[in-house]
């Protein structure tokens, strides 16, 4: 047994340091041919506009590693933004808009862990339809019109601390602190357990079916901290988020390291893979290539990472 997980923690360290060195490559090589690249405001805007997208690939990548998926992670952050919005601006405190999303993003997922384990729905299944349930009320809510009229206190992405932009602020202290429970604490340990191997967990004495609720409530917690820092980082609040949010939060974790078979897989990875993509992509448009490519590399890059998990799993057995 510890020879295994000693392979697969050194793997996942090696994929940290891997996309660790693309990004200083990448800051390196576009920084000398565009100098604008490294300029403070376009380091701002990629990290800053991105940080979201890193938090909630950390709640992703505790599903995949516990052997499961979320595909409707996008469409629960754009509706849980939306109930922000609308509680500033209905007259209610700022700090209650912040915290019930965060509340409201666990329990919508816990009912999803309950569905998935005690049920036993599969979770793409029960993603799918959770996925269209929450656009469908989103676009029935809203219309499609945004939201505005926001005012200056409910901006929490704005803030900074020490000079620095509290969505920074929220990214690494969520990696550290989620990187320390998955190496550090019992619950880490089961979320590996269940995710390698679900019965051996559960002979060893790891209650299955408690995790799997616990990690997708956690999971929606976490979805509600990044949709309250989307929510608060423009003057409006779009009534959609990006076109297939879901997919590069998915994609964030898988290149970060997480096996999509489940089992392996570190937060700090999918931390630092979600600021590559967004280096990538802001490279794009200061090398005057078009932004479409951005999505071949994330294939490209998906692809490559599941067939080298592929790989290294038939090695180690």
């Amino acid at each position: 047994m510890r020879g295994p997980t000693l392979s697969r923690r050194l793997s996942a360290s090696g994929q940290e340091i891997l996309l660790l060195a693309a990004l200083v490559a990448l800051f390196l090589v576009v920084g000398w041919i565009n100098p604008r690249f490294v300029s403070q405001n376009n380091l701002t805007s990629i990290f800053v506009g991105n940080a979201y997208i890193a938090v909630a690939a950390i709640g992703m990548s505790m599903v995949i590693i516990s052997g499961h998926i979320d595909v409707s992670v996008g469409a629960l952050i754009g509706v849980l933004a939306t109930v922000s919005g609308l509680l500033v601006t209905g007259g209610y405190p700022v700090w209650l808009s912040w915290l019930l999303p965060v509340l409201l993003g666990g329990v919508v997922n816990a009912g999803l862990g309950v569905l998935i384990a005690y049920l036993k729905v599969p979770s793409i299944i029960a993603t799918l339809a959770m996925l269209s349930i929450l656009r469908g009320g989103l676009i029935t809510v809203t219309g499609g019109a945004w939201i505005s009229g926001l005012p200056p206190s409910f901006q929490l992405a704005q803030f900074r601390l020490f000079d620095v932009p509290s969505p920074v602020w929220f990214m690494i202290v969520m990696t550290v602190g989620f990187a320390f429970v998955l190496r550090s604490t019992a619950f880490g340990r089961a979320i590996y357990a269940v995710g390698g191997n679900p019965e051996a967990a559960e002979a060893s004495g790891i209650p299955y079916k408690a995790t799997i609720v616990k990690v997708f409530a956690l999971h929606g917690l976490i979805a509600g901290v990044s949709a309250t820092l989307f929510a608060t980082q423009l003057q409006v609040i779009q009534s959609t988020v990006p076109n297939g949010l879901e997919l590069i939060v998915i994609t964030a974790a898988v290149v970060g390291g997480v096996s999509i078979l489940g089992g392996v897989g570190t937060v700090v990875g999918s931390t630092l893979a979600a600021i590559l993509f967004a280096a990538i992509g802001s490279s794009l448009i200061f090398l005057n290539v078009s932004a479409y490519w951005l999505r071949a590399v994330q294939g490209i890059l998906i692809l490559a990472t599941v067939l080298a998990d592929m790989a290294r799993r038939g090695r180690t057995g």
